[in-house]
C-alpha cells in the first residue's frame, strides 16, 4: 500500500466551472492541496480526472460475523468490500457468537481490524449476552474504545433497563444507545411486513406499529434521562413522525435508514425471495416516501447498510425459515448516488453528509467524516459520478450472496480509496 501520493485532477464539488485540483497525501494526512499539476512529482500520481474527491464513507451498521459466523463473512472479507465501496470506517454490530459484551472480545475484534483496509470499529451490547436481563459494564467497554451500545437483532424490551442504560452513558462523551426498534411480542413469529404480500403468501407479518411503540417509549426515556438515543434502520412513517417531533422538542435523538428501506418495498420480497427478507422488514410504498421525506428534512441523519451476510446454504430455504438480512456495504454509495443524486433529487453536499459526516459524528469516530482540507486525516473516497456498472456475485467481495442490488444497473462507482493515509484501493482494485 502507498502512503505518499498525489491524487491528481479531481473535483471537490459538482459545481459547474470548478477547477480540478491535486491533493498530496503524506504521513497519514492531507499535506497539500493545489491547482492541477502544481504538486506533480511529490509522489505517486493517482488519477482522479473527472472524479469527485470526497471524505471517505462511514457505515455505522455492519455485521462482519466475527466471532462465530465466519462462514458467512469475516472482518477480512467484509472490510475488503467496504474499501471497494469507498467506506473508510465501519461499526460492527455485537450480535456475534459469543456476543461482543466484554473488553477481551472488543480488543480481539479491534486487533483483527487493524489489518483491514478500512477502519473497523465495534459496538458492544447493552445487556450481557443480549439477553435483556443485566446491563454490560459501560465504563469498561468505553475505555476499551466502544462508543455505540446496542442489542441489535433484538430489542431491549425492559423499559427500566433501557432507562438505566441511557442514564449510565450520559457521562461517557460521544457514547450512544442504539436500538433495533421492534416490540418483541408484537413481531414474534413474523416473517415479512404485516401487509398484503404477507397475506398473499400466507405468512405471519411484522406490524409497522411494533417499531413505533418502541421508538415512542425510548424517546420518552431519552428525554427524561438526557441520554443520547439512536434509531437503527428506521423503516416506517410512524417512527419518522415520532423522531421528527422529538427533535423539535430537543430530545437527543438521531436516526439512520438503509438504502433498501429507501427504495424497496414489501412487493419486492416475492422477486428477491429470501434475499428480500430482513428485520425490520421491507415496508410499504407509503413508508418509503415518508423515509425519503425524512432524508431531506433532517429527520433522518445518516444512511447505514445493516450489511447482514448469510451463507448461501442458510438462505436456500423457505422465507419462513431463512435468516433475515441483506448485503450492502460495497454498493451503498453507488445505490444512493444512482437513486438520488444522479436523478437530481439530492445534492452532493447532502450525499456526503448522510454517508460520511453525520455517521462519523453519531458513532464518535473523530478521524472520519472530515472535509477535504490541509491537515485533515487522509480518509478519502475518489468517486467517479458517471461510471455505469452492474454488480454481480462474482465481482463482489462478500462470502455471501444475499445482495438485493445484484443485476441492478448503477451509476457512480469508487475509483480509489485512501484509508489512514494509505492507498488501499487503486483503480477499483484492492492494493
Amino acid at each position: 500500500m502507498r502512503d505518499s501520493f498525489v491524487i491528481s485532477g479531481g473535483l471537490l464539488s459538482d459545481k459547474q466551472g470548478q477547477d480540478p485540483i491535486d491533493v498530496f497525501v503524506e504521513g497519514g494526512i492531507i499535506a497539500e492541496i493545489g491547482p492541477v499539476g502544481s504538486l506533480k512529482g511529490k509522489g505517486l500520481a493517482v488519477d482522479a480526472t473527472d472524479a469527485l474527491v470526497l471524505p471517505g464513507f462511514v457505515d455505522i451498521q455492519v455485521h462482519f460475523r466475527t466471532p462465530g459466523g465466519e462462514e458467512s463473512e469475516d472482518i477480512s472479507s467484509g472490510a475488503a468490500g467496504a474499501a471497494l465501496g469507498g467506506v473508510t470506517a465501519c461499526v460492527m454490530m455485537p450480535n456475534t457468537i459469543p456476543t461482543i459484551d466484554s473488553v477481551p472480545l472488543v480488543k480481539e475484534v479491534l486487533a483483527i481490524g487493524q489489518r483491514a483496509p478500512c477502519e473497523v470499529h465495534t459496538s458492544a451490547s447493552v445487556t450481557q449476552g443480549r439477553e435483556g436481563r443485566q446491563l454490560v459494564h459501560f465504563e469498561e467497554l468505553y475505555e476499551a474504545g466502544v462508543r455505540v451500545f446496542t442489542d441489535d437483532g433484538t430489542v431491549v424490551d425492559d423499559a427500566e433497563l433501557m432507562e438505566r442504560a441511557l442514564a449510565a452513558t450520559c457521562d461517557l462523551p460521544g457514547s450512544v444507545i442504539s436500538q433495533h426498534a421492534e416490540h418483541s411480542q408484537m413481531v414474534e413469529g413474523g416473517v415479512i411486513n404485516d401487509g398484503s404480500v404477507a397475506r398473499r403468501l400466507g405468512l405471519k407479518g411484522r406490524p409497522r406499529e411494533a417499531e413505533a411503540v418502541i421508538v415512542e417509549r425510548d424517546l420518552a426515556l431519552a428525554e427524561a434521562t438526557k441520554g443520547r438515543y439512536h434509531v437503527l434502520h428506521m423503516s416506517t412513517s410512524l417512527a419518522a413522525d415520532l423522531v421528527r417531533a422529538a427533535k423539535v422538542s430537543g430530545v437527543r435523538v438521531t436516526a439512520e435508514v438503509t438504502p433498501q428501506h429507501l427504495i424497496l418495498t414489501e412487493e419486492d420480497v416475492e422477486r428477491l425471495g429470501t434475499s428480500g427478507k430482513m428485520n425490520p422488514p421491507l415496508r410499504t410504498a407509503a413508508d418509503v416516501e415518508a423515509l425519503r421525506a425524512g432524508l431531506f428534512d433532517g429527520t433522518i441523519d445518516a444512511v447505514a447498510t445493516d450489511h447482514a451476510p448469510h451463507s448461501p446454504a442458510s438462505k436456500d430455504v423457505g422465507l419462513a425459515d431463512a435468516p433475515p438480512g441483506m448485503l450492502g456495504v460495497e454498493t451503498m454509495a453507488s445505490v444512493v448516488w444512482t437513486e438520488f443524486v444522479d436523478t437530481g433529487l439530492m445534492s452532493l453536499e447532502r450525499f456526503v453528509t448522510l454517508l460520511s459526516l453525520a455517521p462519523a459524528q453519531i458513532a464518535g469516530i473523530g478521524s472520519q467524516g472530515q472535509p477535504i482540507q490541509v491537515g485533515a486525516p487522509a480518509n478519502i473516497a475518489v468517486f467517479d459520478p458517471t461510471m455505469q456498472w452492474t454488480a454481480d456475485h462474482g465481482s463482489l467481495q462478500s462470502k455471501s450472496d444475499n445482495n438485493p442490488w445484484v443485476g441492478v444497473p448503477l451509476v457512480g462507482r469508487v475509483r480509489h480509496t485512501i484509508c489512514r493515509g494509505q492507498l488501499v484501493v487503486a483503480d477499483g482494485t484492492l492494493t
